[in-house]
């Protein structure tokens, strides 16, 4: 970190989609000299702008980050850096969430790094979501990971029903379970895709089982995106985040998922091929 560093818009963004691959992304990248990304990843900047739903938890998200951080630092007996603490007071406190706000999230960028914005609710801005930041950073270079639809929504409940410590008894409370919208809005590709691609045509957009498949002709196509050097990067092939919960759902609701997710698995076959298609899983 740069502590005397000038407030400055990110260089590029990470748009979603969640549960495909992100913070792998974010783990790669932030091993590399010339990326820089904030030490809590996702800023949730223009989803607070323009979806006012993720405000109340996006509070929560800036209480617990910071002390995250610093929780992590006590656990490997490493004091935190003097620098790092002022930077994660100077960004959580006081008035937030406004253009002069966002830009001081980089400052710390060094001047030879790019910073990157990681915040996989970006993909769900509405129109005027999407034309703000196309006006705000019209030179942003965007990646987008798509994951299979099925899968993703599968992987989104399982999470979900582990942080709520929740547990469905039966078929009954399956189907209820994914009659959440909300296992639907994060995996919306054919709304999504076409508005990011309409204000950003040369958006990189990558399938998630390539990560596991290639992960470095993933970083080499990152790399090649983002105009940085090549890289060697340790613990390619780990899970982030890998899902523990032993919970999944019984075949009969998989099932109403496939039909659900129909029209989103037709859209991909159609707009990025059915080759494409067929390595988001």
């Amino acid at each position: 970190m740069d502590p005397a560093g000038q407030p400055r818009k990110p260089a590029a963004l990470c748009i979603g989609a969640q549960k495909a691959g992100t913070s792998w992304l974010a783990q790669m990248l932030g091993q590399h000299p010339q990326i820089w990304i904030p030490p809590f990843k996702e800023v949730q900047y223009f989803n607070h702008l323009f979806i006012p739903g993720h405000r109340k938890w996006i509070g929560w998200h800036y209480r617990q980050k910071p002390q995250e951080i610093r929780d992590r630092h006590a656990k490997r007996g490493i004091p935190v850096p003097p620098e790092l603490d002022a930077y994660l007071d100077g960004v959580t406190r006081g008035k937030m969430f406004h253009n002069q706000w966002y830009k001081r999230v980089f400052a710390p960028a060094p001047p030879v790094a790019l910073p990157m914005d990681f915040t996989p609710e970006y993909s769900t801005l509405p129109d005027e979501g999407v034309d703000y930041v196309a006006g705000f950073l019209p030179k942003a270079r965007v990646i987008y990971l798509i994951r299979h639809p099925v899968d993703r929504a599968v992987s989104q409940l399982r999470m979900n029903l582990a942080r709520e410590k929740r547990r469905p008894e039966t078929l009954a409370d399956w189907m209820a379970e994914i009659d959440n919208p909300v296992l639907y809005d994060r995996g919306d590709y054919a709304a999504y895709l076409p508005r990011w691609q309409a204000r950003f045509p040369d958006m990189l957009v990558l399938p998630f089982g390539r990560i596991a498949r290639d992960p470095q002709g993933v970083m080499d196509q990152v790399e090649a995106y983002l105009g940085i050097g090549p890289w060697v990067y340790s613990h390619m092939t780990d899970k982030v985040f890998a899902n523990r919960n032993p919970l999944r759902p019984p075949p009969e609701a998989v099932a109403a998922l496939v039909r659900r997710m129909a029209p989103q698995l037709a859209f991909l076959e159609d707009h990025l091929g059915p080759d494409f298609l067929a390595e988001t899983r």
